[in-house]
């Protein structure tokens, strides 16, 4: 069974991307390459990078500095509504990571599948931020989108904080000043022309892609996996056009 290089996971904060990998994590090898296409996969995420500079904050507070790129939302950090240049830090992060993780590695795509997960929003966002990629990248890319509204966003954004969850796989929360500053518009419905598939243009390179329209909300895992089954396997059919 054939299986997908690189998954661009693309959406608003909390549209389902963490839910939708959780929910393959309970699947064997063989029902996730046969339902998604996907082979043993890896996650990498650029908020643990946006996490260690707000962290990196911290410090510079404790030597009587002004935080550089961050602010405090009570116990929660979230990116400065003028610190939007660190968006375009962390796809050099990406390009720099999979090549000497990943592209370098002979074995991995034998059989794996690497999720590429990140958000960006505004007039610009993902116009911006995919032609950055690298070509490497790119040329075994797929983009599977998790569309959910604004609204929605922003209440998952806040509901999936609860207490019970802070110790699990959707523990983080982009804080309110976060969401308001830079996912209310998200250019990706201007960037595929409001189609739910088909090919995009990146940097000169057409990169497959489909939308999963992520509402309502679904938790059930078995729902999940028929709400995204179907739109892996045509994301495959457009690989093999």
């Amino acid at each position: 069974m054939k299986t997908f290089d690189n998954i661009l996971l693309l959406g608003r904060p909390a549209s389902g991307k963490s839910e939708f990998i959780d929910c393959l994590k309970k699947l064997s090898d063989d029902d996730r390459s046969k339902l998604f296409h996907i082979g043993k996969f890896e996650e990498i995420d650029d908020f643990p990078w946006f996490w260690e500079k707000f962290l990196e904050d911290n410090l510079w507070e404790e030597v009587g500095q002004e935080r550089l790129f961050s602010h405090r939302e009570g116990n929660n950090y979230g990116m400065n509504e003028d610190s939007g240049k660190l968006f375009d830090l962390m796809l050099v992060k990406f390009n720099q990571v999979i090549a000497e993780k990943y592209l370098s590695d002979d074995n991995f795509y034998n059989d794996g599948t690497l999720f590429i997960e990140f958000s960006r929003g505004g007039h610009g966002g993902y116009s911006n931020a995919l032609p950055r990629l690298s070509k490497g990248i790119l040329e075994r890319a797929a983009i599977l989108y998790v569309d959910v509204s604004f609204e929605e966003s922003w209440r998952k954004n806040n509901a999936r904080y609860e207490e019970k969850k802070k110790h699990s796989i959707l523990a983080h929360k982009a804080t309110d000043r976060v969401v308001n500053a830079f996912y209310k518009e998200d250019d990706w419905q201007k960037m595929t022309g409001g189609d739910d598939s088909g090919l995009i243009d990146v940097a000169g390179i057409e990169v497959p892609f489909v939308t999963v329209m992520n509402e309502p909300e679904i938790i059930d895992h078995n729902a999940l996996a028929e709400r995204y089954s179907p739109a892996l396997i045509k994301l495959m059919q457009l690989i093999n056009k």
